[in-house]
């Protein structure tokens, strides 16, 4: 395939996924704040949340498998078909009234598994449609996307609220589906070829997902890429859960200061997704995303040093922690297109997607405790350190330094059209 009609085909497809997951965005929020003002409890938020995590943990190494098996376009059009259907009947019991917390819960299941399809095969087709050299620039450009959709959703979301009714918000989201959707009847989006076995015949579904692990098992730096991943995830991610305790029990601050801390994260985001995208990072993408999480730990670390009567300085550090993520996540994901073999990347993907996930409950589960009997700046601390010490020990090793290196193939070699 051409390169530069590939790149119009790539970047048709990702403007209606930008603009589905715009409509997502909207639409969790909504769902999440009709939930705090329905239940007041805390624990069902934290179920809503354990919801949404479940089916990348379980399911993903097995839908890894079936994304490598199938048409990825088709997987991505059956996802977002998915999204609009269980939106649609959310919509429906709302607009008749009757919506109750175990139809929202189902519904925020649902839409969990279509996206644990939706990622990987993303993920694998931008591969098999952008030139390797451009793969950094595209996960910037992805970055500024996450970044500006942090800032601008919930927001968006409170004034739709206020002006609509909640069916009128699940509208939105159903309508950014099927646009995301049409451009998919009409683009072929490269499939890479299946492996035979020696019997001729296409190997079994086990065989293939063991395929997987012992693919990630023989490399180390592949290993050791997805463990830092995890370990950064397992410890920073609770500093986001626990924002609002640190804001009102630290700074003494309301909603507003909470909303600051979460929009100049996002503006980070954008801030360090941009130049990414633009600049497309380090000639060796691996010192770029140990450079982000170096960035994250000393971001965060500041952020627990913050004394409570300067505030404006937590808010600094979490623009830094929010560039330093773009930096880190946008590297590290075109590591992996660009050095994972093309039939294996929906099952290396959600191997990766379903361990940084499942870091997340565990993460969650030790941080509460810590917080309540430590005080919240502890972890905030203790989350910095350990993110500072994995940065800089990965540029001492060996095996993750050099995981960029091996042959390089360009895009028409790497795909059957």
């Amino acid at each position: 395939m051409d390169e530069k009609r590939a790149l119009r085909q790539f970047f048709v497809i990702w403007t209606g996924q930008a603009l589905s997951l715009l409509g997502s965005r909207l639409v969790q929020f909504a769902l999440i704040w009709w939930l705090t003002k329905t239940t007041e409890s805390a624990t069902v938020l934290a179920m809503a949340s354990l919801v949404g995590l479940l089916p990348q943990v379980v399911l993903g190494p097995f839908v890894g498998v079936l994304v490598d098996r199938w048409r990825r376009r088709w997987v991505m059009f059956g996802a977002d078909g998915l999204v609009a259907l269980a939106t649609l009947i959310l919509a429906v019991l709302f607009w008749q009234g009757i919506a109750q917390v175990w139809h929202v819960f189902v519904i925020l299941f649902a839409r969990a598994v279509a996206g644990s399809f939706h990622w990987p095969a993303m993920q694998a087709s931008t591969t098999l449609m952008v030139p390797e050299r451009l793969l950094t620039r595209i996960q910037g450009l992805n970055q500024t996307l996450q970044g500006g959709l942090n800032i601008a959703a919930a927001p968006l979301g409170a004034l739709l609220l206020e002006i609509s009714t909640m069916q009128g918000i699940l509208a939105i989201d159903i309508v950014t589906a099927l646009i995301a959707m049409l451009p998919l009847l009409f683009i072929a989006i490269p499939q890479p070829e299946r492996e035979e076995k020696e019997a001729g015949q296409i190997a079994s579904f086990w065989n293939e997902l063991g395929d997987g692990f012992h693919y990630v098992r023989q490399r180390r730096g592949l290993r050791m890429l997805i463990m830092i991943a995890v370990t950064v995830n397992f410890v920073l991610v609770p500093c986001f859960s626990l924002m609002p305790i640190l804001v009102t029990n630290h700074f003494s601050g309301e909603a507003v200061q909470l909303a600051w801390m979460q929009a100049l994260s996002g503006a980070g985001i954008v801030a360090g997704g941009a130049p990414l995208g633009a600049w497309g990072g380090l000639v060796r993408k691996i010192l770029t995303t140990q450079t982000g999480i170096e960035g994250m730990g000393l971001a965060v670390l500041m952020v627990g040093l913050t004394p409570s009567s300067i505030f404006w300085l937590g808010v600094a550090a979490m623009f830094g922690v929010g560039l330093s993520t773009a930096l880190a996540n946008g590297p590290l994901v075109a590591i992996m297109q660009a050095t994972v073999s093309p039939e294996l990347q929906g099952r290396v993907f959600m191997l990766l997607n379903s361990m940084v996930t499942l870091a997340t409950p565990l993460g969650l589960t030790i941080a509460g405790p810590v917080a309540d009997w430590l005080g919240v700046q502890t972890w905030y601390l203790a989350g910095g350190l350990v993110t500072a010490f994995v940065g800089i020990f990965g540029f001492f090793s060996a095996a993750l330094m050099s995981i960029e290196d091996g042959p390089s193939q360009p895009i028409v070699e790497r795909a059957a059209v």
